[in-house]
């Protein structure tokens, strides 16, 4: 078992600074991974550098399937962790083979065992046969497999990855994160994801944290935490909000300036009651003819991304202009008016 828990983390940089973690409390279980994501300057960078332990916490407790790397008393160095870690931009050795940087960390093993489980981790990553090349001869996203391949090689416990695909262009980030989260699943290696990018959390992790001011604001299923946030400024932060002030009615409705929304009432989240901010997605959000809508407003702006277009829509009652994702094909300009219709049900947060 390689789960890894972490209770009560603290850690600050003086005695008259802030801490930049405040109590930071996560389980990430066996095999799963974790995507760590939060803005500059929440602790993300901390956090995983005391995990390595290239820090000491200043209170709490990390350990990898029950065993204490750090706690009171006790402070591993990062060499006895059995802690893999695939940093920016690879940082393979260049004076070494791709051979020989996946074996650099497997000692007390013949050469032949030595050869075997570097071919094995070469294959796991898609890249058998680029042993004797050089990391120079490359491209940036097999290096960055490479590097896991290295990581991945002694069969640490813990994987964590350090924004790795920063260095990627946008067309290969894509192929990337898929190719590592692959081999990740087949080690079956626990694994945490350091990241400031939205998509790639959403698309990449088994487990989201979103971490604000030193602490985990929520940590649930990618689409728990995209669909059921925990307070609005989560909500913001992943992905597009649309957010309105709102009434609940009735404990399952609520009254908006877009017109009357149906609320989640399922058993996690209660009956909503008083007022508050509802939330909505901008895919939740449909445009019609204005004479097909209760709701109206006007069009101040399309931006355009192919696959679809977010249409900016100003609506009377509303200090703030709505963002709505339509299909790429829709044909409306700035000055028009439309109508608005809602779809699906929305979260009220008091």
């Amino acid at each position: 078992m390689t789960e890894l828990r972490i209770e009560g983390l603290t850690k600050s940089y003086g005695p008259h600074t802030p801490p930049v973690l405040g109590g930071l409390d996560l389980t990430v279980p066996d095999g799963a991974l974790a995507a760590v994501l939060g803005p500059s300057g929440c602790g993300k960078t901390t956090l995983l550098r005391i995990i390595a332990g290239f820090l000491r916490a200043d209170a709490g407790s990390v350990t990898v399937g029950g065993r204490v790397l750090t706690g009171p008393g006790v402070h591993l160095p990062p060499e006895r962790r059995r802690i893999g870690i695939v940093p920016q931009e690879g940082a393979l050795f260049p004076h070494l083979s791709v051979a020989r940087n996946v074996a650099f960390g497997l000692t007390g093993l013949d050469r032949t065992a030595r050869r075997h489980r570097t071919d094995d981790m070469l294959e796991l990553v898609g890249l058998a046969g680029y042993g004797d090349r050089m990391p120079h001869e490359l491209s940036g996203g097999q290096q960055q497999r490479i590097a896991l391949a290295r990581a991945l090689a002694p069969r640490p416990a813990l994987v964590l990855l350090d924004e790795p695909f920063n260095a990627l262009d946008s067309a290969l980030r894509a192929g990337v994160r898929a190719d590592v989260r692959t081999a990740l699943r087949l080690s079956g290696a626990t694994a945490v994801l350091v990241t400031h990018d939205q998509q790639e959390a959403l698309s990449t992790a088994d487990l989201v944290a979103v971490v604000r001011n030193g602490r985990v604001a929520q940590c649930d299923t990618p689409q728990q935490v995209y669909r059921r946030p925990a307070d609005p400024w989560v909500a913001g932060f992943i992905g597009d909000a649309v957010l309105l002030p709102a009434a609940a009615r009735n404990g399952d409705r609520a009254n908006t300036a877009l017109g009357t929304v149906p609320l989640v009432t399922d058993a996690g989240a209660g009956r909503s009651t008083g007022t508050g901010t509802v939330l909505l997605r901008p895919e939740q959000l449909e445009l019609t003819e204005p004479t097909c809508a209760a709701v109206h407003g006007t069009v101040t702006d399309v931006r355009f991304y192919g696959h679809d277009a977010m249409v900016t829509v100003a609506v009377e009652g509303l200090e703030h202009p709505v963002d709505i994702r339509a299909a790429g094909s829709l044909a409306v300009e700035p000055g028009e008016r439309t109508g608005i219709r809602v779809k699906g049900e929305a979260v009220l947060h008091p």
